[in-house]
């Protein structure tokens, strides 16, 4: 799953470290999910949407292989 929450956190001008927060994980997680090395679970995916105040799926991407 490709995502583009680098993009969105660079509009929002915010850090790994404070989407974190808003969101309740740790900086690593945000990092993971960036990386597309971790699948979010739909809960925290709509977290990240809400944040950047977006829709899910403007968000992330499957991919043909997912």
């Amino acid at each position: 799953m490709k995502n583009n929450i680098r993009v969105e956190r660079a509009i929002l001008r915010i850090t790994q470290q404070q989407l974190a927060e808003m969101i309740g994980v740790s900086r690593q997680t945000v990092n993971a999910i960036e990386a597309e090395k971790y699948v979010p679970s739909t809960v925290l995916a709509l977290k990240i949407a809400g944040v950047c105040n977006k829709k899910v799926e403007d968000i992330f991407f499957l991919e043909d292989t997912d």
